[in-house]
């Protein structure tokens, strides 16, 4: 992976867990942009795991919180991602839009990870 996706990736992810919106305004990426990213690519089972893997290993070694509650919610994040990218990257076309949010991912709250900001 390029030092310039390693980036993207890590910003849409710290997006995602509430963080700066690095992704949406340095990178000019949107939710949509993200899914058209991996439309078409074939991605496997195994690959996916691999990421996973890698994911965790890299949360470990950089000294990403390990509490069980966070760790929960971020694994979490990861099987929801990386399985919704094995599922994209067998379209043709991207089934988001420009207009969807990001998602934002919560702390296992019912609703899932399609959250838009409270406008308050």
């Amino acid at each position: 992976m390029s030092p310039e996706h390693q980036t993207h990736v890590a910003h849409f992810v710290a997006e995602v867990f509430g963080g700066e919106k690095l992704y949406t305004m340095l990178d000019n990426g949107s939710h949509a942009s993200m899914i058209g990213k991996h439309i078409g690519k074939m991605l496997t089972e195994e690959k996916r795991q691999r990421w996973v893997q890698l994911l965790l290993q890299t949360a470990d070694e950089v000294g990403l919180k390990s509490d069980p509650e966070f760790r929960s919610a971020f694994v979490g994040y990861i099987e929801w991602g990386t399985r919704l990218a094995v599922i994209n990257s067998q379209l043709t076309e991207n089934p988001i839009t420009e207009s969807e949010p990001m998602p934002k991912w919560g702390w296992g709250e019912t609703g899932g990870p399609y959250m838009v900001d409270d406008p308050k």
